[in-house]
């Protein structure tokens, strides 16, 4: 496949979740990416396990998210490794980095100087919270951002405590904003020769995602998320919208005219509640509570059979070995295999994207710490620079 990104080069100076995720999406489009390591460490992710999970020395996270990149181990305290990282530099497409505000300065690699090296080179650069304010110096840590965000706010029914979301969505969102900004500044690139500087945040990340609560919430006055008392699955829409129990499992229904579903599904008393189009947001406790209720009579399959042939917007919940098992997910084709040499293989997912109906595969797996020194040394010729 002629991927669109081939022939850039990526230098990731980036670890854990967030950058090295955009340098992932850059790698599987085609794009070289070169992670610049701690000699010794590496990148922090190497060793940070989700369920204790290591694969060859490193933890699976790093393995998934690093996958399909090269590893260059250099001492940026060093003068000589620096002399070689700044000649790497000057012949790359893309920089990108997570150091707290300041710590690139220090290190002479900030945008000025580096645009200084290479005026074509796009910088992107990642910090928790921006680099202003009081909290500019706070850990740019996912479960952190998801706090400050008041997205946690939104999440569980009302007598719930705040729930963060069970994934790095800080991360994953904020390093899909970096991702598409490099590609966005490589286009301007492009028209004017020029590279520029990408700056993305966690906390920004998250507050964008919410842009259709907040706006709500910056012209309805100010009004707190309300979470339903049971149910809930978004705080600012009306009943019917939920996760409800059946009498084995769950069934999902989405927005949809009340009346008709209490006539689809035999409940009289909840059509009877409705006087107006406003009731199923105001009484939206009291609506999903006789819902609730009258769903857990009969089975998942019993409500699908009578809601799906209707076009009512609903669906099965599925936990990760049902939706693995389903022709659905084995259709999309998601899953692929990496391996380093001599290690054991490892089951990991593909890029989503398509590219002239093609799906995106490639098998490398994530780098052995300085693996690729010599070879980038070489291809680079940095040798000159020792």
């Amino acid at each position: 496949m002629n991927l669109p990104l081939k022939g850039l080069t990526v230098l990731e100076f980036s670890q854990y979740l967030a950058g090295p995720y955009a340098g992932l999406r850059l790698a599987d489009l085609g794009a070289r990416v070169i992670k610049i390591e701690r000699p010794g460490a590496g990148d922090a992710c190497r060793k940070l396990a989700t369920k204790n999970l290591f694969v060859d020395g490193d933890s699976l996270v790093f393995h998934t998210i690093n996958r399909n990149k090269e590893s260059y181990a250099a001492n940026l305290k060093d003068a000589n490794d620096l002399d070689k990282v700044r000649a790497l530099i000057a012949q790359a497409d893309v920089m990108t980095h997570n150091f707290r505000p300041g710590v690139m300065e220090k290190i002479g690699l900030d945008y000025e100087k580096v645009k200084a090296i290479n005026p074509r080179i796009v910088y992107g650069d990642v910090t928790g919270y921006g680099k202003e304010g009081s909290l500019k110096n706070k850990p740019g840590q996912d479960l952190l951002a998801q706090s400050i965000s008041g997205i946690t706010w939104l999440t569980g029914d009302a007598d719930d405590p705040p729930v963060p979301f069970g994934l790095a969505a800080a991360d994953m969102l904020c390093g899909t904003h970096l991702a598409q900004g490099i590609l966005a500044a490589l286009v301007q690139r492009g028209k004017t020769g020029i590279g520029s500087h990408v700056e993305v945040n966690l906390l920004e990340s998250l507050i964008d995602v919410q842009f259709e609560v907040l706006t709500a919430y910056l012209n309805d006055g100010k009004k707190l998320p309300q979470r339903a008392v049971e149910d809930n699955a978004h705080a600012y829409l009306s009943a019917p919208y939920g996760i409800y129990e059946t009498n084995d499992g769950h069934i999902a229904i989405a927005m949809g005219s009340l009346e008709r579903l209490g006539e689809l599904i035999g409940c009289s008393k909840l059509s009877m509640q409705v006087a107006n189009s406003d009731d199923a947001f105001d009484k939206r406790d009291e609506l999903k509570a006789i819902l609730s209720r009258h769903l857990k009579t009969r089975s998942t399959d019993d409500w699908l059979a009578i809601l799906e042939p209707a076009d009512y917007w609903c669906s099965d919940v599925f936990n990760y070995a049902r939706l693995m098992n389903h022709d659905g997910y084995k259709a999309v084709a998601m899953e692929q295999s990496v391996q380093r040499e001599g290690a054991p293989s490892i089951r990991t997912l593909r890029c989503p994207i398509r590219i002239d109906g093609e799906r995106i595969y490639n098998d490398a797996a994530a780098p052995v710490l300085g693996n690729d020194n010599f070879e980038i040394e070489t291809a680079f010729n940095l040798a000159g620079n020792a």
